[in-house]
């Protein structure tokens, strides 16, 4: 780890004057450190935002939606009872990451800016990732990529996007409040937060440098309370997903999908939303039948490489029996 100065910023205001192309924020660090540790991330400055908690950590629902706090701790959400009874898609998501211990301490907001666990990322021995060294190539596509991403991939990059929650919220049409450097604030929707890899993987995302996640929010829709997330890995106990899907309908009495909403994950450059999915189940009876050609609209452009081309089957297969699962939910 390089040496870096320490500033802890007591108010909002103070954070943004400290920010800038070589800080980082920093509250759990549950990312941010291990990234650190391994010389792939070297902010000259961290500034310490948990003094804002208190400005920017509390969870409210209410009939116009859930508003959670960016500094709230990913376990506190977990057992907000709004959430567990609304939005259950995001609770499933929030208790099947990581462990008990990073829970109690990750950020929501930090949770959804965490970077790929691709290896030749976060191995500085290798020269070629355009991700860390932007140029140098993807040594990934020809090498170890069992578990890179199929969806939004390039011919500069195969990382995926590992994380949960953003999967659950990108489907439930949840949008991120910023707070920019100069004090203004806007509003992002959270499907366009993370960019596609493109010519460009090294810029992952749509903030500037200094802009602050203070809030996510997530609309209020009676048929939310029809979500879950179901996730595939090697293990169960604590591991990143090699496919994952998160689901809400809407569903007449007749079983014909009135609306819905997809989002994947494990298996893209960002959390994916799978419109073509919505759209082949929109106005069809949910079925084994239909679930499976949703699931075959959802990865129509899959590009494979390698090692890592069980995975559109793979998705194809979590797809339909979250689909499945979600009708059979009692709501």
């Amino acid at each position: 780890m390089r040496p870096f100065a320490y500033a802890r910023a007591g108010d909002t205001p103070t954070a943004l004057s400290l920010s800038g192309r070589e800080a980082a924020y920093f509250a759990g660090g549950t990312t941010l450190l291990d990234l650190m540790k391994l010389d792939v991330m070297a902010p000259e400055r961290l500034v310490d935002i948990n003094p804002l908690k208190a400005e920017h950590g509390s969870i409210a629902a209410d009939g116009s939606g859930l508003v959670l706090g960016g500094l709230a701790r990913m376990s506190e959400a977990a057992e907000h009872p709004a959430i567990a009874r609304d939005y259950p898609a995001i609770r499933d998501a929030l208790v099947q990451a990581a462990s008990a211990q990073l829970r109690n301490m990750a950020s929501l907001a930090g949770n959804l800016l965490q970077r790929t666990r691709c290896l030749y990322f976060r191995d500085r021995s290798w020269h070629a990732c355009n991700k860390r060294n932007p140029g140098s190539g993807c040594a990934a596509i020809q090498g170890v990529n069992r578990r890179l991403a199929v969806l939004g991939v390039s011919e500069h990059c195969i990382a995926h996007y590992p994380g949960d929650l953003a999967v659950a919220l990108v489907a439930l049409d949840a949008s991120v409040d910023l707070v920019v450097p100069d004090g203004s604030t806007r509003t992002l929707p959270l499907e366009v937060l993370h960019r596609p890899w493109g010519d460009t993987p090294h810029v992952e995302t749509n903030l500037a440098p200094g802009e602050l996640i203070t809030a996510i929010r997530v609309p209020a829709a009676p048929w939310f309370r029809r979500s879950l997330y179901r996730k595939v890995r090697d293990r169960e106990s604590y591991d990143f997903a090699l496919a994952s899907a998160a689901i809400a309908l809407d569903l007449a009495p007749d079983g014909t999908v009135r609306e819905a909403r997809v989002g994947l994950g494990g298996l893209a450059a960002r959390p994916w939303r799978a419109r073509e999915a919505e759209d082949a189940l929109r106005g069809q009876r949910l079925d084994e039948g239909s679930a499976a050609a949703a699931a075959l609209a959802a990865f129509a452009g899959a590009v494979t490489h390698g090692e890592n081309a069980f995975k559109p089957e793979l998705g194809r297969r979590t797809l339909v029996r979250a689909l499945l699962d979600a009708a059979a939910m009692e709501t």
